[in-house]
C-alpha cells in the first residue's frame, strides 16, 4: 500500500467515524437530552413508591357494564428519573360475562409474575397509562386463552431473575405474552426498554408480531425489521427508528412520534368520552 492510498483510507476512516458519531447523536443523545429536560421541567410526579398515585385511570368501563370478552395491552412511564427513558407495560383480560378484570405484570422484587397486584388501568408511579393494543368480543375471546398460557409458560419467573436493564423485565414479559396473541398488529412502544432483551445464545429471532425479524445481543444491541415493528436499532436499550405503516418516528425518550394526523391511534382505541374507573 502505497503512501498516498493510506491517506486515503485513513481519511475515510476518520470520515465513517465522524459520520457514525453524528447519527448516535442525532438519533440517540439529542433526543434524550431534550426529553430529560422536558421531563425534568414538568414537574409534579412523586418522589417516593408510597406517595405515588396508583388508582385507576379511568379507561376502562366496569367489568359488568362492558359484557364482552376484552383485552388491552398498557404502558406507562415509570418513577423517578428513569420514566425519560422507559415504560412498564402490562396486560388486562376479561372474558366474555367476567364480573372483574385481569391484570398480568412483572416486577421487580419478590416473585416477579403478578396477577391482580393493581387497578387493572391503574397509574404507575402516578403516570397515566397509554393504550398500546384494544380487543374486544371474538378477537379478545380468540386471544385470551393464548394469553393464559404464554403468562404460565413465561420462563423468567423465578426469584432474582428479574433485571431493570437490559432484561429480562416487566417489558421482557409483555414482549412474550404479545407475541401469542393472535389478530395483534401494533408492536409494544419504543420506550418499552427491555422489550428486546434476548437470553444469552439467542441472536435472531421473529419479532412478536410475527412480521419481521430481531438481531439482538441480550438487548445491549440490536436490529428490527418488520412490516409491524417498523425499523429500530437498540443501543444500550433506547429505540431510535422508522414506522412505515403508521408514519411515524421512533426516538429515544420520546417514543413513537406520528407524522401523521391519527397515527397514534391503535386499531381500535378505547371509547370517547368519560369513564368511570372499574369496579374490580
Amino acid at each position: 500500500m502505497t503512501a498516498a492510498h493510506a491517506t486515503t483510507l485513513l481519511a475515510s476512516l476518520r470520515l465513517a467515524s465522524l459520520t457514525l458519531l453524528l447519527v448516535l447523536v442525532l438519533a440517540f443523545l439529542l433526543p434524550l437530552a431534550t426529553h430529560a429536560l422536558w421531563w425534568s421541567a414538568r414537574g409534579g410526579r412523586a418522589e417516593s413508591w408510597s406517595s405515588a398515585d396508583w388508582s385507576s385511570a379511568g379507561l376502562l368501563p366496569p367489568a359488568a357494564a362492558a359484557p364482552e370478552a376484552t383485552v388491552r395491552v398498557y404502558a406507562a412511564r415509570v418513577g423517578r428519573w428513569r420514566g425519560i427513558f422507559a415504560h412498564h407495560s402490562w396486560v388486562v383480560t376479561k372474558e366474555a360475562g367476567a364480573p372483574r378484570y385481569t391484570r398480568y405484570d412483572v416486577v421487580g422484587w419478590g416473585q416477579p409474575v403478578r396477577k391482580d397486584a393493581y387497578a387493572p388501568d391503574g397509574r404507575w408511579f402516578g403516570n397515566d397509562p397509554e393504550l398500546v393494543l384494544a380487543l374486544d368480543g371474538e378477537a379478545a375471546a380468540r386471544a385470551i386463552p393464548a394469553i393464559r398460557a404464554a403468562v404460565a409458560d413465561y420462563p423468567h419467573r423465578s426469584l432474582g431473575s428479574y433485571r431493570a436493564w437490559p432484561g429480562p423485565n416487566s417489558n421482557t414479559f409483555a414482549a412474550h405474552v404479545v407475541a401469542a396473541i393472535p389478530d395483534n398488529d401494533v408492536p409494544l412502544p419504543p420506550t418499552a426498554l427491555g422489550k428486546d432483551w434476548t437470553p444469552p445464545g439467542r441472536f435472531l429471532e421473529v419479532t412478536p408480531s410475527h412480521t419481521g425479524l430481531r438481531l439482538s445481543l441480550q438487548g445491549y444491541a440490536g436490529l428490527t425489521i418488520g412490516w409491524v415493528d417498523g425499523f429500530e436499532i437498540n443501543l444500550l436499550g433506547a429505540v431510535a427508528g422508522l414506522d412505515w405503516r403508521r408514519p411515524a418516528l421512533k426516538l429515544p425518550g420520546w417514543g413513537r412520534i406520528a407524522l401523521t394526523p391519527g397515527g397514534n391511534d391503535t386499531a381500535r382505541p378505547e371509547p370517547a368520552g368519560k369513564i368511570d374507573p372499574v369496579s374490580g
